[in-house]
């Protein structure tokens, strides 16, 4: 006897629903050529004896399909391949430090909320926190879709030299990177992958538990002050991760 996708994989231990966990494999399938566009991909009831779930977790998954426009459907004839998922929005998280700086081209920043509290929770053990900073939380957009929800937090000090525009329109460390007579001497970045909680997947339009990339940054300036703090979590199938190795 064969086993299924659902044995093989072992869906029924993760957090993640079915249904997201085999829509993110079909589309996969869809990347790599496997089902070809313009090809008829397998019908409910072939990918639910191939999966070794119910018809209606495969429905589940293929509405996601249908719905970022991968796969289309037609009465009597079957479910087709649109369109391959690299023509989605790519966000690149770069990994050095020019990369860092450089805006999304295409993207807008929509400023949800703009506070003045203590220092943050900091995922680095660098620099020496200030007594307050001003807290940005940021939605950013490209292509009238939300890509990334931000909390930014700037030294107080420095803050008062950011203008509106700037906060609308730069990257995180170009906020302060681009302050007259700020070096920074340090600064680090980490990545992780989680799942959408409520409030996450409200604000990227996001299915509850789907994919999301955490990415948190921070930056020292030259007196060893911890002026920003960045925590960012963008949509997991936008993200594109790319390492020079030497």
């Amino acid at each position: 006897m064969n086993e299924t996708i659902d044995q093989r994989a072992g869906l029924t231990r993760s957090a993640v629903s079915r249904y997201i966990q085999l829509a993110t494999l079909f589309r996969r399938r869809i990347e790599s050529g496997q089902w070809p566009v313009g090809d008829q991909i397998p019908t409910v009831d072939d990918l639910s004896e191939e999966c070794g779930v119910a018809r209606a977790t495969i429905r589940q998954a293929v509405g996601l399909l249908e719905a970022e426009g991968l796969i289309e459907r037609f009465r009597a004839k079957g479910t087709f391949v649109k369109r391959r998922p690299q023509d989605q929005l790519w966000c690149a998280v770069e990994s050095d430090w020019n990369g860092l700086l450089s805006s999304r081209e295409g993207a807008t920043i929509e400023v949800l909320s703009d506070t003045i509290g203590g220092p943050p929770l900091v995922h680095h053990a660098i620099g020496k926190p200030s007594n307050t900073y001003r807290r940005l939380q940021r939605r950013h957009w490209r292509i009238g879709q939300p890509f990334l929800v931000a909390e930014v937090f700037i030294d107080e000090r420095l803050a008062k030299k950011v203008t509106q525009e700037d906060i609308t329109s730069k990257t995180a460390l170009r906020l302060v990177a681009g302050i007259p007579g700020v070096k920074i001497v340090d600064a680090q970045q980490t990545l992780t992958i989680s799942t959408a909680d409520i409030e996450i997947a409200a604000l990227l339009n996001l299915p509850l538990n789907a994919p999301v990339c955490h990415v948190s940054r921070s930056a020292v300036d030259q007196r060893g002050k911890l002026l920003l703090v960045s925590n960012g979590i963008y949509r997991g199938e936008v993200v594109r991760v790319d390492i020079k190795l030497k």
